[in-house]
């Protein structure tokens, strides 16, 4: 007979509990065969599967995933004896019979849990090591370094192959001499990798990055990490040593680009080689400890037919898409934090033509445009001194002097606004752009209130004629509680009454239902109003099927 034996990662606490059925049910409805009640725990989590004289384990659409021995399983998988599953906040060390029970596995980090309260289960354990997991790796990654002599290695002049299996060879070495302090539940080929990971990669945090399916990873000190999973957050079971070892990640991501992270400079916006985004903050700002947030790179850029896919956008307005930007139209695209706003920006710039010459320019580089002829231009923070800064605003007006046909601007924040609204109307027409807002309405009021930042007293209604003469197009992007990225609204700028700005709405995505599961159901919908510079483009020969305009019956 199978058991399992349960550690409470948040309290130490341990208890056992057997297999005795043929489908055994984890999870945090009281009819479940073993009951964890914990908010990250699925009401029917997974389930334990006698099959072939052995067992499975299969994950029942659990909203924060089941893990085996490190890896997220997505279909039924053999169990074994040693086999260690995570689920939530909790720790599961399956064994095939009781005679084989073991102490289950701390995590790295894990406190010494506490002496076996009354009531409870007593586990058998074998005699404690002399080294917990987190003093373990500590002990062996500075072995490693006085072996390997790290810290004067040119990493330009090796290979990163070579230097990881010169770097694994070490490891392995160290652990051949201490094979009594390995503890009984960690392989040593999981602690090769978690060391090496440490010492040349970006330590626990390595494998989410590598994770295709994972677009956003959020350490919220030593001891959570967060992913987001196709638009929805996941605590994982991944952990650093301690608050020391994330700093050490931090800097170990600045290095190459001259940056750094202290006291004095608490927060940093930086990239991995990868291009993904990074953002760090450190105490005294962070009350958690040390918190990176990474926004991942796609290797691949996304295609329009990847967003028709995604359900972000439709077919009809992806044509209509295009022919703004075909036919030159300056294009925001507002939204909220994390609402696709620069995926949707990529796959708009992939539309222009490739004689043509475009200026990106952003705060950390994130587009990856197809065409021969791009200069990219990236923002520069202060120097260790405080000088040094070159702002976007600055590249704004520096690239009005480099012949541009199009301008790109990642997104306007600050006063760079007026500038950008400046080059739209002097004669760079198809420029594009994005701005965080709650809607098209609220798109122009930020704009507004960022040109104000610029220091022009300009009176409102000078600044508004400015926004309604630059803007032609406003593509309102949402994430919504399926997880879902969609093209909310798409607003054509159509003029002035009075003091406000008129728009007409082309587009709409209109929601009709929630699915059992939480998914939205809704469909884009053509609002039957035909944008004016499509009727003065057909009035001059161009041939376009205005059927994408219509509504459906």
């Amino acid at each position: 007979m199978a058991e399992l034996l349960i550690t409470d990662r948040r309290d130490g606490s341990k208890r056992k509990a057997a297999v005795n059925a043929e489908r055994f049910v984890i999870g945090k409805q009281q009819s479940c065969d073993l009951m964890l009640d914990r908010q990250n725990i699925s009401r029917r989590h997974c389930e334990i599967v006698a099959a072939n004289g052995g067992h499975v384990i299969r994950d029942l659409d659990s909203r924060n995933g089941t893990y085996l021995n490190g890896k997220r399983i997505t279909r039924e998988t053999p169990l074994s004896d040693g086999s260690v599953i995570h689920l939530g906040d909790f720790t599961i060390l399956f064994r095939q019979n009781e005679e084989q029970a073991d102490q289950p596995p701390q995590q790295a980090g894990d406190k010494a849990p506490p002496s076996q309260q009354a009531g409870q289960h007593q586990v058998a354990v074998r005699k404690q090591p002399r080294y917990t997991p987190s003093t373990l790796k500590r002990r062996i990654h500075d072995q490693l370094i006085a072996d390997l002599d790290l810290r004067h290695i040119d990493m330009t002049e090796v290979e990163p192959d070579e230097l990881r299996r010169r770097t694994e060879k070490v490891i392995n070495n160290i652990i051949k001499t201490i094979p009594e302090e390995i503890p009984p539940w960690l392989s040593n080929r999981e602690l090769v990798k978690e060391i090496a990971d440490e010492a040349l990669g970006l330590g626990p945090i390595e494998d989410l990055l590598a994770d295709n399916e994972i677009d956003e990873i959020m350490v919220n000190g030593w001891k959570q990490v967060y992913i987001e999973r196709h638009g929805k957050l996941e605590l994982t079971d991944k952990r650093f040593t301690d608050d020391r070892q994330v700093v050490e990640i931090i800097r170990r991501i600045l290095a190459p680009i001259g940056r750094r992270i202290d006291e004095v400079s608490p927060m940093v916006d930086a990239r991995l080689s990868d291009g993904s985004r990074v953002n760090a903050i450190i105490p005294p700002l962070s009350l958690t400890g040390p918190t990176i947030t990474i926004r991942k790179f796609a290797a691949e850029p996304f295609t329009v037919k990847d967003l028709i896919g995604f359900g972000t956008l439709s077919p009809q307005i992806a044509a209509y898409l295009k022919l703004c930007v075909m036919h030159r139209r300056n294009i925001i695209i507002s939204g909220g934090t994390g609402s696709g706003k620069t995926t949707l920006l990529n796959v708009l710039c992939s539309y222009l033509p490739r004689h043509e010459r475009i200026v990106t320019i952003e705060d950390a580089a994130e587009l990856q445009l197809p065409q021969e002829h791009v200069v990219s231009l990236e923002s520069k923070p202060p120097n260790i001194e405080g000088k040094g800064e070159i702002p976007i605003r600055q590249l704004v007006i520096n690239s009005l002097r480099m012949r541009p046909d199009r301008i790109i601007v990642g997104e306007c924040r600050g006063a760079e606004a007026l500038d950008m609204l400046q080059a739209m109307n002097t004669g760079h027409d198809g420029s594009l752009t994005t701005i965080h807002a709650n809607s098209a309405r609220d798109c122009l009021a930020r704009l507004e209130t960022l040109v104000l930042m610029a220091g022009m007293e300009l009176p409102a209604r000078a600044i508004r004629d400015q926004v309604q003469s630059a803007i032609d197009t406003i593509i309102h992007t949402a994430r919504h509680s399926d997880g879902k990225r969609r093209v909310v609204t798409i607003n054509e700028v159509t003029g002035m009454e009075q003091d406000t700005i008129t728009l007409q709405e082309t587009f709409k995505f209109e929601q009709t239902g929630i699915g059992p599961k939480g998914e939205i159901h809704g469909s884009f919908e053509p609002t039957g109003s035909i944008p004016n510079f499509v009727h003065d483009l057909v009035k001059r020969g161009h041939k376009i099927d205005t059927r994408i305009f219509r509504q459906v019956d």
